[in-house]
């Protein structure tokens, strides 16, 4: 959309021009510049390092990594170009390297960032506790990654592939900053182009509703069975949801912190409350917090009994029962990270073993 100078002579219309054309660098000049009004691009979000490679064998850096009031990390993308470059591909790259962040991790890079950008290194913490609203680190922390795009322009290739990332999960905004010279004047248009800002919440809640239906249906088409071990104890014939909360449950009883739980699997797996509730409390908090659309959880889908909630760090937190096979390489995971718990499973292989309704 053309921007206008408005007098009382005419209306004219303001050139529009390029970075490269105004002399603006993109580390030197665009990233500075943005890390000091960094909710420009991405609104409510703290930088907690500028060109973070705290990886092995890294080469590249992430421009601006932050975070959002939701506890996510969020990697921020810059160019200069007309077309955004490859940028996309980056940035995924950078999301899948950093998606694993610790608390502590966390601090240390904002404190090398304040450190180096004159502040003071030892208020890292208090810092990042501060701006979440947060008395002590709590297991929400970085439990997901967002993308933020920002370039005079992106080419179609760009559009079309965040779109369809957007639509299988990924949480990607393009923000189009292009430039107007206007009397040797720089002026900057700043607009989220994707998603559409009025239908982005409206977008990320038919996500999060085409997972729930997509889990449900391959939940109830597969009616495999398994055996699972939790030290001495053996449980049988236990579908997926089942073997999911009692294989967890074993590796809680064993001593694994339950924000490392929480960490492994996607965050719509689990909910939680703060305060120490009933069963009867949770189910009450959960059908009355509304979600920002006015809908609420349903707690059919979670596992809600007494000896099925967690506690930690101050909240109540129940598991969703709602699980697929394609889950199972993420317990997996989590199973070989802790060895000690003596956690174990075999998909059941008895034959004569009939559905039913446990």
């Amino acid at each position: 959309m053309p921007i206008y100078e408005l007098t009382h002579e005419a209306i004219t219309r303001v050139p529009t021009t390029t970075l490269a054309q105004q002399r603006f660098r993109e580390r030197q000049d665009l990233q500075r510049l943005l890390r000091k009004e960094i909710h420009i691009v991405a609104p409510d979000t703290l930088v907690l390092a500028e060109e973070y490679s705290e990886w092995e064998d890294a080469r590249r850096s992430i421009d601006l990594l932050c975070l959002d009031k939701n506890a996510s990390l969020v990697v921020v993308e810059l160019k200069r170009t007309e077309d955004g470059g490859h940028m996309e591909l980056q940035a995924l790259r950078y999301a899948a390297m950093i998606s694993k962040m610790k608390f502590s991790q966390a601090i240390e890079a904002h404190s090398r960032y304040l450190g180096r950008i004159g502040e003071d290194a030892d208020s890292a913490e208090a810092a990042i506790l501060r701006f979440l609203d947060w008395d002590a680190p709590q297991p929400e922390f970085a439990r997901d990654v967002r993308i933020v795009l920002v370039s005079a322009d992106f080419s179609k290739e760009i559009t079309t592939s965040v779109i369809w990332l957007n639509e299988r999960e990924l949480d990607i905004r393009c923000v189009r900053m292009r430039p107007y010279d206007l009397e040797g004047r720089t002026l900057l248009d700043i607009e989220q182009i994707l998603p559409v800002p009025e239908a982005e919440q409206y977008q990320v809640r038919l996500r999060e509703k085409l997972a729930e239906v997509r889990e449900s249906q391959e939940a109830s088409s597969d009616w495999s069975r398994y055996d699972l071990w939790v030290g001495a104890e053996k449980y049988k014939r236990l579908f997926k949801r089942w073997l999911f909360l009692s294989a967890i449950k074993g590796l809680v009883r064993s001593g694994v912190p339950f924000r490392e739980i929480l960490d492994v699997f996607p965050a719509r797996k689990f909910v939680g409350f703060d305060g120490h509730l009933s069963t009867d409390e949770f189910v009450d908090r959960l059908t009355n917090v509304k979600r920002d659309d006015g809908s609420s959880r349903d707690p059919r889908r979670y596992f809600v009994g007494a000896d099925d909630l967690f506690f930690e760090g101050g909240k109540t937190w129940a598991l969703s029962n709602q699980w697929s096979r394609y889950q199972l390489p993420l317990l997996d995971k989590l199973i070989s990270e802790y060895p000690h718990a003596k956690v174990s499973y075999a998909k059941n292989t008895d034959e004569h073993d009939e559905p039913s309704n446990e």
